[in-house]
């Protein structure tokens, strides 16, 4: 159920708020007072398209808020979409401003597409021009499913899985429409590379040791010269090396410290230091010693590298790609080598998967003409009840020549509005006035098949009036009795019927022009109910006409 709508800035709306009620919630106003506006603001909540040209001129930013109740099963699809309730509620929010307009669901940032998927649980919203869907064919199938989701959820998974299955297969069926010189200069070119590889005998990790090798022998040269440059600087080779004069100032202190004890540390940090020295000058050279350089070796390493290398640029940049490559290859060999086995093995799965898929097809056509028989007569006794007399209302299952991942089923609405006509397809009778009807009609009858707690009406009753009026507003109490409605009417006979009215009034003074919502007491009521009976002109007269209709709309049900 939606608990509040709460706008801010949105065109003439400085702010407006409105607690909504359980039943029928009705809202009324002039003609150009901003209810569409004010309803609009729900679909932009929702994630509707939103512009700066919408920022009223009250801040630099519109803001819009709907706060949901959701009961306990709800509560569970919605945190399988990563939606945490607060206390059984779901705020969701947008502010837009010149350049973003991001959608929040309990503080959250969202995709709007992500938004609509979680409150397609929670409203449903009919607007005024919303019936012309009904005008498609490729709607009626949807309608028809909506009505026949539960027996259709026991097949249908089965049957998305078997459609995949079916497509794999066709697709792995595809591979052999090639000629056969194209197949045998693929198997060619394939044997090559995997004799390539095959002769390259790969090592996991070998193309990071040999690196590791190259980039030494590239350098020994430089190493050599500064290693040499080192030793003679350490004075291995020559009396004016660092290990040799460590060692005379070692035997200068020596003597020192015969004469003053104090300088026995320093003494012990020199000898320290020309051990150090001399271990050092000692590992350096048989380090030297042991340095080689042989330009077959660096050769060998260097083409290994290069046809290491060209493989992992050949198939995916590395040894594992290259070895996973390898594999992939021996597979596509011998699919060609045994190229009738490998054809005839894949039609008759693709036949296998065809024909699992079409049985799965038999059980959704089966539950749909089943249902549809139902939905037609349910429907038909809606439209009655909305003033079509004698109408024939009739939802025709047709085969299509291939399986879907839907079924294998298209549905077409047919009907007669008057005595001796035959059905006819929807959209080659039905008026604009009428369609408007017939989709309240179906929205009537799926209300009692869906849980979404709220369903909005955005003037869907223009070009109605009268005794059909009266049917409508009937019709739309009865949806009311268990789901939350909210609808924008101009009809006094819809207006009476409300649980919750609201009115929308737009005001102005010498420098702006402001919309604003109020809810109507029982009084209220009955001044708006005349207002919308006798226009411009009220008279005494009006109001008792008015009082009468809000005392027979409460006494109805």
């Amino acid at each position: 159920m939606l608990l509040n709508l709460q706008v801010k800035n949105l065109a003439l709306i400085e702010s407006a708020e409105i607690e909504f009620g359980s039943g029928l919630n009705i809202l009324t106003g002039e003609t150009g007072a901003g209810k569409s506006l004010l309803m609009g603001s729900v679909n932009l909540a929702l994630g509707g398209k939103a512009g700066a040209d919408l920022i009223g001129k009250y801040s630099d930013s519109a803001f819009v808020e709907l706060n949901f109740s959701v009961d306990e099963e709800k509560a569970k699809l919605l945190e399988e979409m990563d939606v945490y309730p607060e206390d059984g509620v779901v705020t969701i929010s947008r502010r837009i401003t010149g350049t973003r307009s991001p959608i929040k669901v309990n503080s959250e940032t969202m995709k709007a597409e992500n938004v609509r998927m979680i409150t397609s649980l929670l409203i449903d919203i009919h607007g005024q021009h919303d019936h012309q869907s009904l005008l498609y064919k490729s709607n009626h199938i949807k309608i028809l499913d909506k009505f026949a989701a539960k027996p259709l959820s026991e097949v249908k998974p089965d049957c998305e899985k078997a459609y995949k299955a079916y497509k794999a297969a066709l697709a792995k069926l595809d591979e052999f429409d090639i000629s056969e010189e194209e197949r045998n200069r693929n198997i060619s070119f394939l044997q090559f590379e995997i004799d390539e590889i095959d002769s390259a005998n790969i090592h996991i990790g070998e193309d990071e040791e040999l690196e590791k090798e190259y980039r030494c022998m590239s350098n020994y040269r430089k190493i050599a010269e500064s290693l040499g440059a080192i030793s003679e600087l350490m004075g291995n080779d020559s009396d004016e090396g660092a290990s040799d004069r460590c060692g005379r100032a070692c035997q200068l202190m020596s003597s020192c410290v015969q004469y003053d004890e104090g300088l026995k540390s320093l003494y012990e940090q020199l000898a320290d230091i020309d051990n150090l020295v001399g271990d050092f000058t000692r590992d350096l050279a048989d380090h030297m010693a042991d340095m080689e350089f042989d330009e077959k070796v660096f050769y060998d390493t260097e083409s290994r590298l290069d046809l290491l290398n060209g493989l992992k640029a050949k198939h995916g940049g590395s040894l594992e790609a290259v070895l996973e490559y390898y594999d992939k290859a021996n597979e596509k060999l011998a699919f060609y080598e045994d190229y009738e086995a490998s054809l005839m093995k894949a039609k008759n799965d693709a036949d296998n998967a065809r024909t699992e898929l079409v049985k799965l097809c038999d059980k959704i056509s089966a539950i749909r003409q089943k249902e549809a028989k139902v939905l037609s007569s349910s429907i038909k006794d809606a439209l009655k009840d909305l003033n079509f007399e004698h109408v024939e209302f009739e939802i025709e299952v047709r085969a299509l020549a291939e399986p879907t991942a839907n079924g294998m089923d298209e549905a077409q609405f047919m009907i007669s509005l008057n005595p001796g006509e035959e059905l006819r397809p929807l959209d080659k009778i039905a008026s604009g006035g009428e369609l408007s009807r017939i989709m309240l009609g179906i929205k009537s009858v799926l209300a009692g098949k869906d849980d979404i707690g709220c369903l909005i009406f955005d003037e869907i009753d223009t070009g109605i009036s009268g005794r059909t009026a009266q049917k409508v507003s009937e019709k739309m109490a009865l949806i009311a009795k268990d789901h939350q409605v909210i609808c924008i009417t101009h009809l006094p006979q819809i207006a009476a019927m409300a649980d919750n009215n609201y009115l929308i009034e737009k005001s102005s003074d010498e420098t702006s022009t402001r919309t604003s919502v109020k809810k109507l007491d029982e009084d209220g009521v009955v001044s708006e109910l005349a207002r919308m009976l006798g226009g411009s002109e009220i008279t005494g007269l009006t109001f008792e006409s008015a009082k009468q209709m809000r005392e027979q709309a409460k006494n109805l049900f």
